[in-house]
């Protein structure tokens, strides 16, 4: 499918994917459930009957997709870890994140019980037993399942709320995780749902979900068929202690809740405004991936005019607002080059002066200029290749490739990260919509030599692309040069 479409670069929206499955599914489901003890287990077995396995295949959807809510949300949590994305300004969204596991797990747990068949019936009795050793409770919960009688339809109805209540929390908890993003993406890239969807669909077809026998008050069953991604705290359990589970489980959501507070390097510069200098065009409101830029009304009183303002506790200092700028542009003749929004750490007018200063250098070569993403590919090193580094390839105002054809450069790749792989989330899609005309400020292609600028994706360890990228331009300044 592509570097685009790359589940691993995706499990957010593949959890998300998964979670509306399970809500669609989830829909059609409660419509044919007895919620009674006496009729569960006969309206859940009645769905074999429906035609062309549909049944079959609504209730593997319902199940499959849960494991895979489960899977993608913890692997998602790994990758964020992983990647130090826990810290600074995405403390928010990754404390608003480590809630949604327990939503997730707890709903998995309960949805068993509303079959209340033999493994229903054995999950709800274990989770009673773990949630005991809490002491917590007046009287135990276990007590609910030592007869037939102590399981009615009003218990029965728990069962109902925690399956779809905690649901229920689970997506206004999603809203909430969400709102520090800037677009962000709810769903997987359409190939990437297409085949999720499928590949569901042929392990509900292929390995049915079927039920146990009945649940049977006093009776424990012989065999029983776990799921083990959604089930495992029960077997977990067995093995160890209800003691030893909960500590292990109070102790790694303690960790999860403390890692962003844990000493961590310094944080990059957070962009600033430079008021004279912002016209309030919106454009960097509108590129910021973590909405860390709002207006305001202008200080000079001008009606109509608007200053941006840039939110230090949101701000990741990626430097896509700085790229986004009209003021931006290189070709200005003042003596400093002020931004209307710039970062302090390598501000536009520093570029300018470090690109004409290094093409000065290497004029007699006509060198290849390469601009490139700090978390991407490392640079390539030659006496014919200036190599500029950026905290983001999106930081780049786009006239700037235009400004070192002019000022001496035989040619000019940009390399950003990989598709879909951008440290900052959306720095690879906007360096490409500007160099390709479709966002602004773009870069004019009509003033530019034909052959002469490539755009390069290419995350850490991918340098290949950037020198494949770098000798096929250089080869045709050459051969341009001898004609």
């Amino acid at each position: 499918m592509g570097a685009q479409a790359n589940p691993l670069r995706h499990l957010g929206t593949v959890a998300c994917g998964a979670f509306w499955l399970l809500a669609a599914t989830g829909v059609v489901l409660y419509a044919v459930l007895d919620t009674s003890v006496q009729g569960a287990w006969t309206s859940i077995e009645a769905l074999h009957d429906a035609p062309l396995h549909a049944g079959q295949l609504l209730r593997g959807l319902h199940r499959y997709a849960a494991d895979l809510l489960v899977l993608a949300t913890l692997a998602h949590l790994l990758r964020e870890w992983l990647h130090a994305h826990e810290r600074g300004a995405r403390r928010y969204t990754w404390l608003t994140g480590v809630p949604l596991i327990a939503f997730a797990a707890a709903s998995g747990v309960g949805g068993f019980w509303l079959n209340w068949d033999q493994l229903g019936q054995y999950s709800a009795m274990a989770t009673a037993a773990w949630v005991d050793a809490l002491p917590l409770l007046s009287s135990p919960l276990s007590r609910n399942f030592l007869d037939a009688a102590a399981v009615g339809d009003r218990l029965f109805s728990l069962f109902v709320f925690v399956h779809l209540g905690v649901p229920l929390l689970m997506l206004f908890g999603l809203w909430f995780h969400v709102q520090r993003l800037s677009r962000a993406a709810v769903l997987p890239p359409r190939p990437l749902a297409v085949a999720l969807a499928a590949a569901l669909a042929a392990a509900a077809l292929l390995w049915p979900v079927v039920s146990h026998p009945p649940a049977l008050a006093g009776a424990e069953p012989a065999v029983l068929r776990l799921d083990w991604v959604l089930l495992l705290v029960h077997p977990l359990t067995e093995a160890t202690s209800p003691a030893a589970v909960w500590a292990l489980v109070l102790g790694g959501a303690v960790l999860l809740f403390v890692l962003p507070f844990l000493p961590q390097p310094p944080r990059p510069p957070v962009a600033e405004v430079a008021p004279q200098a912002c016209n309030g065009c919106t454009r960097c409101v509108d590129d910021c991936p973590y909405a860390a830029i709002t207006m305001v009304p202008h200080p000079n009183q001008r009606i109509g005019r608007q200053l941006a303002v840039v939110d230090a506790d949101l701000c990741v200092g990626c430097g896509i607002c700085a790229g986004a700028c009209p003021s931006g542009t290189p070709f200005r003749s003042a003596g400093a080059l002020v931004n209307g929004i710039d970062l302090p750490g390598l501000t536009v007018d520093a570029l300018r002066s470090l690109l004409r200063g290094r093409l000065a250098a290497a004029r007699d070569l006509q060198p290849v200029v390469v601009f490139g993403c700090a978390h991407g590919a490392r640079l390539p090193v030659g006496r014919d290749v200036v190599a500029m580094a950026l905290p983001c390839a999106a930081q780049l105002p786009p006239s700037f490739v235009e400004y070192a054809l002019r000022d001496g450069a035989g040619a000019v790749v940009v390399a950003a990260c990989r598709e879909s792989g951008c440290e900052f989330r959306l720095g690879e899609r906007i360096t490409a919509e500007r160099l390709h005309a479709r966002r602004e400020p773009h870069l004019r292609l009509q003033h530019l030599p034909a052959g002469r600028v490539v755009l390069a994706h290419a995350g850490a360890g991918d340098e290949a692309v950037v020198a494949a990228a770098v000798q096929r331009l250089r080869a045709g300044v050459r051969t341009e040069a001898a004609s």
